[in-house]
């Protein structure tokens, strides 16, 4: 299992390896001990799977507060993704800053997303079907996010050709801009 920091490096690309022959493949999607011989020592509680039918669905940007913030685990079991991480750690050099990654059932990496980061993904292709590991319950009081389109962010999302507009939930059109968001993580001593 590869891993490897991205240009925030808090977020964390990881390549788990994958074996084939004729008759196709084995991986070890998630392997604790590697991952903790990594530095990555995480306790994952909930599983998450969902499914995209049209491609330019965007998801996110969504968090949970403490004391049931997320660490995540996002991976791609069908088709592929542009997956987004912005650091709302007050204090940290990257604060505001975002992070993109392609996932994708082809390339087999996954990120991992740490507490204090708002994650998103838009999909690239049809019937995309994403996994992801959590390492607090689902809280509905505690579920928060940010505005996919915040000018300040400036996220350039990749939308797949002939889309021109993003397929969102109505909670994801109703949410506030960074600016107005109230600190919610510890600070981060740079």
């Amino acid at each position: 299992m590869q891993v490897e920091a991205l240009e925030i490096p808090a977020v964390k690309l990881i390549k788990p390896r994958k074996f084939g022959d004729h008759r196709g493949f084995f991986s070890e999607t998630y392997n604790k001990r590697a991952l903790a011989e990594a530095g990555i020592a995480l306790e994952f509680v909930q599983d998450n799977h969902s499914m995209s039918a049209q491609p330019g669905t965007l998801r996110g940007l969504h968090f949970q507060t403490p004391p049931a913030a997320q660490d995540k685990l996002v991976r791609v079991v069908k088709g592929a993704i542009w997956d987004v991480a912005v650091d709302l750690r007050p204090g940290s050099p990257t604060y505001g800053r975002w992070v993109g990654a392609d996932l994708s059932a082809e390339n087999w990496a996954q990120i991992l997303i740490p507490v204090g980061f708002a994650h998103g993904f838009v999909t690239l292709t049809p019937d995309t079907e994403v996994e992801y590991k959590v390492t607090a319950f689902y809280a509905p009081d505690h579920d928060k996010g940010v505005a996919w389109d915040d000018p300040d962010l400036a996220i350039d999302w990749p939308l797949p050709a002939g889309v021109e507009h993003p397929i969102l939930s109505d909670k994801d059109t109703r949410q506030p801009r960074l600016a107005d968001l109230p600190p919610v993580f510890d600070r981060v001593d740079a």
